[in-house]
């Protein structure tokens, strides 16, 4: 069972590649501002180093969190994708022993209809100008 592996939890990205529970490649970069532009990129090199391409991929484990809003939206965004275009199975996962679990959970048959991100807070999203909220917020 070969599996990607993906975090983006924080400024420093992880990628890994297993045959089960056997890490086959792993790489860590300082993706930070660049993540969007260089996650595919990675992906398709780390492949590579195996002489593997997406196809061969029959699952996708994510680290679900908590972190940072951009870098979990966009590596889980990526791995749902990717599941969908390859119709593989994705698990988002948390904690230190997160690519256990999620291999384990894909070996027994478990995924997740979609890999959700666990911010571990709620987001502080800025209300937009001209809104409703905003103009009764200057009112008082």
């Amino acid at each position: 069972m070969l599996l990607l592996t993906i975090r983006t939890d924080k400024p420093e990205a992880e990628l890994g590649l297993y045959n089960g529970q056997t890490q086959q490649a792993y790489e860590t970069w300082p993706a930070h501002r660049r993540l969007s532009g260089d996650i595919h990129r990675k992906i398709e090199q780390l492949l590579q180093t195996q002489q593997r391409v997406m196809e061969d991929l029959d699952g996708i484990v994510c680290f679900a969190g908590p972190g940072s809003f951009t870098g979990l939206r966009i590596g889980l965004s990526v791995a749902n994708a990717a599941a969908y275009a390859l119709d593989v199975p994705v698990i988002a996962t948390t904690g230190d022993e997160w690519i256990t679990q999620g291999v384990a959970r894909l070996q027994a048959g478990e995924y997740d209809p979609l890999a959700l991100p666990h911010y571990g807070a709620e987001a502080h999203i800025t209300v937009p100008r001209g809104s409703v909220t905003n103009q009764n917020q200057r009112q008082r």
